[in-house]
């Protein structure tokens, strides 16, 4: 069974889960509608204090009905935890996006949602998100869509929660939206899915003797994913040993310890030996890479042990990570 296939027969049996709850619910088991209802609105009402990398917001619902995602990100964790999510903000449409500007690795769970555009571009249009009515504000604290700066406006519409998302992995940042919002259980299911089908590809596939070299080419340098990155945790997950770049010869931003960059330059000195796995790229990117001066002779293009791991593993959540390890188990099965 592949990725897809999973994750479809999984969200299938979260939703034959959720019936029977429901069913449950309102068999009742004779008298006392009326309290159950008072007990039922209560519960929809209570709220809590949250702690979250913005700072803690009050008077969050228990059990939010209407979520507006403020980051194209934050909007894939969302969407895997089952999370209410009515609206998402949408960069400019591009390769990485389908025609709203949402990422394609979660675009068709939007679609059967009925995930609408809030808004298109980085910053948020408070005037949208506030015609949306929205219960609860989820964004991000970290990267292009950082809404810090917007957070006073946010939260005079409604609750709003901001998480970093560039130093975490999406395990934890799934663990830790599933404990804010009421979605534990589900938040574990979606990890131990992950985590299973991870066992299956990594008995499945023949990793190879070289280490793997995690890459993008950036033309003027070239990045280098370290094993603490994301990318660097699944593949080492399936057997993988994945380089670690040469400490003091590139850069890095802000001390992060997930990738290096290095000049174009380097490329032989710091890849040597290693097979090319690229991160985001099309194949017309990783052809015109590695038929460069600097790339061509390279050990792993001359025996053709290049890799193309898709356009949407550049910022992992649960369905870029599935659709990752789809092409891992592709490439080595």
């Amino acid at each position: 069974m592949n990725g897809r296939q999973l994750r479809v027969r999984f969200r299938g049996v979260a939703a034959l889960a959720a019936g029977l709850l429901a069913l449950t619910a309102c068999g009742g088991g004779g008298g006392g509608g009326d309290a159950d209802a008072e007990g039922g609105d209560k519960a929809a009402s209570a709220t809590r204090s949250v702690k979250h990398d913005a700072g803690t917001a009050e008077k969050v619902p228990d059990r939010p009905k209407r979520i507006v995602s403020v980051s194209v990100t934050m909007t894939g964790h969302l969407l895997a935890l089952d999370a209410p999510v009515i609206a998402s903000q949408a960069t400019p449409p591009s390769v990485i996006t389908d025609k709203q500007g949402f990422f394609t690795q979660w675009s068709d769970a939007a679609a059967e949602n009925s995930v609408k555009v809030a808004y298109q571009g980085f910053e948020p249009d408070v005037e949208k998100v506030l015609a949306l009515k929205p219960d609860l504000i989820v964004g991000a604290s970290s990267g292009a869509e950082n809404a810090e700066k917007f957070y006073d406006k946010l939260s005079a519409v409604a609750p709003t929660l901001l998480y970093r998302h560039d130093d975490v992995s999406w395990q934890d940042l799934t663990g830790r939206l599933g404990k804010d919002l009421g979605l534990e259980k589900r938040a574990s299911e979606v990890v131990a899915a992950h985590d299973k089908r991870v066992g299956e590809v990594k008995a499945a596939i023949t990793v190879p003797k070289q280490s793997a070299a995690l890459v993008r080419d950036n033309q003027s340098a070239m990045t280098v994913f370290t094993p603490e990155s994301a990318q660097g945790r699944l593949l080492t997950s399936l057997g993988f040993t994945v380089l670690e770049p040469p400490a003091g010869k590139g850069q890095t931003q802000g001390g992060r310890s997930d990738f290096a960059e290095f000049s174009q330059e380097k490329v032989a000195d710091t890849a040597k030996d290693s097979s090319l796995l690229f991160v985001s790229h099309t194949p017309e990117e990783i052809a015109a890479a590695t038929a460069r001066p600097v790339w061509k002779d390279l050990a792993a293009v001359k025996d053709k042990r290049v890799y193309d791991l898709g356009l949407d593993t550049f910022r992992l959540d649960y369905y870029s990570a599935g659709n990752l390890i789809d092409k891992i188990e592709k490439a080595f099965g």
